[in-house]
């Protein structure tokens, strides 16, 4: 089922469900990432479906259907966008979630997604039974000196104005480490069809705006705060899943190090699994059969039913 819901601010946010072949033993939501939408993720939550669990996912502000519906592709708000993404997802999640009171509740974040359940966690992670960040990284001094960038830009060449200066520093080195290749997205996967459908999806790839690299910085900038990372609940179980070559990750070493993080602040329950030589999209990849294995074998650990 496909839906609009109406946010607190009166912005429409997208939404799909898709409920379960089988008796439901938990509840999914995916946090899709940047410069995408929910819409790649069909294939992934038939799987889900099959093995029990009913799915949720919502776009963005600023990406797929949430966008053509609002307005501007890569803008997220005038200003705190990154919060109010957050607080999306949660007013997205509390209405979805109703039907499934009585199952688990779990949620899959890829990429950008990851970071925003991290934060999400942060502020309601006594609702949540499981996560899983997909994709994620490390967030370092470079997303400090692009914050500053960015507030420079959105003064000075306006907030919705594409910033194809920062999407360059974001992402232009990420081919590096991969021989010959033959587009700008190899980084994504090594299968060259689901990058080729990438590349021909309209609601994906876009350059996003000044503003959204201010907001996205800054949501990076705060979830990272010690202060912030405490208020993590210490017996939530997370799984970290990444490609050993994803550069997102630092090719393992960022996702090791988000781990440790979350170890140091009293989290109990932390489980990394790195996809030896595959990339960013590991739900894309060659092997996305292994890939859901994993996923649901990790989730069996937890079922209560």
């Amino acid at each position: 089922m496909e839906r609009y819901i109406q946010m607190s601010d009166g912005h429409f946010v997208f939404t799909r469900t898709l409920e379960p072949t089988t008796p439901c033993i938990g509840h999914i939501h995916i946090l899709h990432g940047m410069a995408e939408h929910s819409g790649r993720y069909l294939t992934f939550a038939k799987t889900l479906n099959a093995a029990g669990y009913a799915v949720t996912m919502h776009d963005h502000r600023g990406h797929g259907e949430t966008a053509a519906y609002n307005g501007t592709l890569g803008f997220f708000a005038e200003k705190n966008g990154f919060e109010r993404v957050v607080e999306d997802a949660h007013e997205v999640v509390t209405q979805l979630h109703a039907p499934y009171a009585n199952v688990p509740f779990i949620i899959f974040g890829h990429s950008m997604g990851s970071f925003i359940t991290r934060r999400y966690i942060q502020l309601y992670g006594e609702q949540v039974d499981n996560v899983i960040l997909c994709g994620t990284g490390n967030v370092t001094a470079l997303h400090a000196v692009g914050n500053i960038v960015a507030k420079v830009l959105a003064k000075g060449l306006g907030k919705e104005t594409e910033s194809k200066l920062l999407n360059q520093l974001s992402f232009g080195s990420f081919n590096k480490q991969f021989p010959n290749p033959k587009t700008a997205y190899d980084w994504l996967c090594s299968v060259q069809q689901e990058v080729q459908k990438y590349i021909d999806d309209p609601y994906c790839g876009f350059i996003p705006t000044n503003q959204f690299f201010v907001d996205l910085t800054t949501g990076f900038a705060t979830l990272n705060r010690k202060k912030e990372l405490a208020k993590m609940r210490k017996n939530l179980p997370i799984l970290l899943i990444s490609g050993s070559k994803d550069p997102v990750g630092e090719q393992g070493l960022g996702v090791y190090t988000v781990a440790e993080q979350l170890a140091t602040v009293g989290v109990k329950d932390v489980t990394v699994y790195l996809f030896e030589d595959k990339r960013h999209e590991i739900l894309n990849e060659d092997n996305q059969e292994a890939v859901f294995q994993v996923l649901l074998r990790w989730l069996e650990k937890y079922d209560r039913n």
